[in-house]
């Protein structure tokens, strides 16, 4: 059976302590965000997740979508607490005040949003889509659209959904096929086919607001040849309400390994009514918005995952008993000790605690960013703020869903032969997870993107925005007495990553197979050296409150050695990244292609 309370007071952690929620309060228009209000809000997003959208999360992923004549059914429950969820204003806590929304922090909003990927996610990618939907609408969109569409939208009757992938192009988006013919009255007709469409068709909203990718008639060949339409399921009257249905069909739903909760579905567009947003013929650009906030989204995926299959794995772990403790019986009084004294075990539950307290940690410091980036006066710090999320967001994508999806299946391995039986739920984490790691570009891609385009970007601006802060921290603290045993071998870590950087720097410029094939390495050794440097932030943090702590003192120390467990035991795999690093392309690129 499958188990999950909020991890709340590592989230007031990681929001008060580490990162300091009072620096929200000097950001314009986020002045009313009390610690206080924080704390509330977090407490009714866990009383939600686990009162309402919990206990469907089995039931939802064994009952599936239906589909039938172009309608799409979500499971037995998910009407109803979709209707809890938007009646609860949580659709758009984060979202503009002008457009409906309470205005809420990006940084305290990814913390609600792991709540719902731990609690159900294939519930929450439908509101989660939306919330993309309307960065990019509110970024690009003309006025009109966005007056039209985007207060439904931020109530949450009306969802939205990305429309990019077609039959023959995935990745590669300059090979889109879908048409758009301009009209005379301003709008477009979209006719073509798209395919993998989370949420494309659903029966929780009463519109679907799609955008798509689609070329005119003149478009240049390639990428630089895409524009971004608005595409309603239904077109809306004047008034707002809903007029006649627009040429948008479902055609079918993919049966998948996973997430069944949430369609997956294949969209015909028959010269649907759609509106141009942004620019003609830049349409990735606007389209880069929603993939971005999408892209942060599917991490924490990951990052929720890997704390359900934690709780879980920690539950099982208690309870079950197996042997004898290595040192001797540790509970006489049973006839056997619970498997969680056994070191195996352990160093799978504290690979995964470390990993998704450091994940949560570091995603807070990428979500504090994007306060800054929305709310800033000062335009240094906004661009600062972007450059690090523009760095960070593949490093997220990746690294947090690689490991949320090793969290789940070490949850599944301390089941032993319980973890693959269904009525435990384990394996619908492992499931949920592995898909995580492709969608929204695949994990290589998000390497290829850091190397490719993130490096190299401003002459190596994006990298001063980690390099810098991680720098003059390891400087300062060096000399720390309880910091030292953690500060030298993040120290070394650092050393290696920035050694990695420059050689990827100088190999790829000659030949770009050089930093293709190292890209996935250079991503992994980044990231975990990140999630390093949060980890001796945190114990900094513990170290200086524990004294006085009084019933939090065991927090504190938890923190401590679960610190020193990542810098002893996780942190010097970045060694052997480096040496595949420097070992170059050949063993990958040798094997001619014809001879596997």
């Amino acid at each position: 059976m499958q188990v999950y309370s909020p991890p709340l007071r590592d989230m007031r952690f990681v929001l008060h302590e580490l990162h300091g929620s009072d620096v929200l309060r000097t950001l314009e228009g986020l002045e009313e965000v009390t610690p206080d209000l924080i704390d509330a809000v977090l407490d009714e997003a866990g009383k939600l997740v686990t009162e309402v959208l919990a206990p469907l999360n089995q039931s939802a992923d064994q009952e599936g979508c239906t589909y039938e004549n172009g309608v799409v059914r979500t499971p037995k429950g998910f009407k109803e607490a979709y209707k809890t969820f938007i009646e609860g204003g949580w659709n758009g806590i984060a979202c503009d005040p002008q457009y409906g929304g309470q205005g809420l922090p990006a940084s305290v909003n990814k913390l609600v949003e792991e709540m719902l990927c731990s609690g159900n996610l294939a519930f929450g990618i439908c509101p989660g889509l939306t919330h993309g939907a309307y960065e990019a609408l509110k970024a690009y969109a003309s006025d009109d659209l966005k007056n039209r569409f985007l207060p439904k939208m931020v109530e949450g009757v009306w969802s939205g959904a990305m429309c990019l992938t077609e039959p023959q192009c995935g990745t590669d988006l300059g090979l889109v096929r879908t048409r758009a013919v301009p009209q005379a009255d301003g709008s477009y007709k979209i006719t073509g086919n798209k395919i993998f469409i989370s949420a494309g068709e659903q029966d929780l909203t009463e519109n679907i607001i799609h955008l798509v990718l689609a070329r005119l008639p003149d478009a240049p060949s390639g990428i630089k040849g895409i524009s971004l339409f608005l595409v309603p399921k239904f077109l809306p009257k004047d008034d707002g309400a809903l007029g006649p249905r627009n040429g948008v069909l479902c055609t079918g739903i993919e049966h998948k390994m996973g997430i069944h909760g949430s369609s997956t579905c294949q969209m015909s567009f028959e010269e649907a009514t759609g509106w141009l947003v942004g620019e003609p013929n830049r349409g990735m650009r606007a389209m880069f918005a929603m993939m971005n906030s999408e892209r942060l989204s599917v991490g924490t995926q990951g990052l929720g995952l890997g704390e359900a299959a934690y709780q879980a794995a920690v539950a099982y772990a208690r309870e079950r008993l197996q042997g004898r403790a290595l040192t001797g019986a540790k509970h006489p009084d049973k006839p056997a000790d619970p498997i969680i004294v056994h070191p195996d075990v352990r160093r799978m539950l504290m690979t995964m605690r470390a990993y998704n307290e450091g994940c949560r940690a570091l995603g807070g410091w990428v979500a504090r960013a994007l306060d800054l980036m929305e709310h800033a006066s000062d335009p240094q710090t906004r661009r600062q703020a972007e450059d690090f999320t523009s760095l960070m967001t593949p490093i997220v994508k990746a690294l947090f869903t690689d490991l949320g999806f090793a969290s789940a299946s070490m949850g599944m391995q301390v089941y032993g032969g319980h973890g693959y039986i269904r009525d435990h739920g384990m394996e619908q984490y492992v499931r949920d997870a592995r898909i995580a790691m492709i969608y929204e570009g695949t994990n290589g891609v998000q390497a290829l993107d850091l190397v490719g385009r993130k490096l190299p970007a401003h002459m190596g601006r994006y990298l001063r925005s980690f390099f810098h802060p991680v720098l003059a921290y390891i400087d300062a603290k060096m000399d720390d007495a309880n910091l030292s045993p953690l500060i030298a071998p993040l120290g070394k870590a650092f050393g290696a990553l920035q050694l990695a950087t420059a050689h990827i720097a100088e190999k790829g410029l000659r030949d770009p197979d050089e930093a293709g094939a190292a890209a996935t390495e250079y991503l992994r050794l980044f990231g975990l050296v990140a999630l390093g440097y949060m980890w001796v932030r945190m114990a900094d943090v513990a170290y200086e409150k524990r004294a006085g702590a009084g019933d939090d003192a065991a927090f504190y120390e938890a923190k401590i050695a679960t610190a020193r467990f990542y810098m002893d035991k996780l942190l010097p795999e970045v060694a052997a990244l480096w040496g595949a690093i420097k070992a170059g392309k050949a063993a990958t690129m040798g094997l001619d292609e014809t001879l596997f």
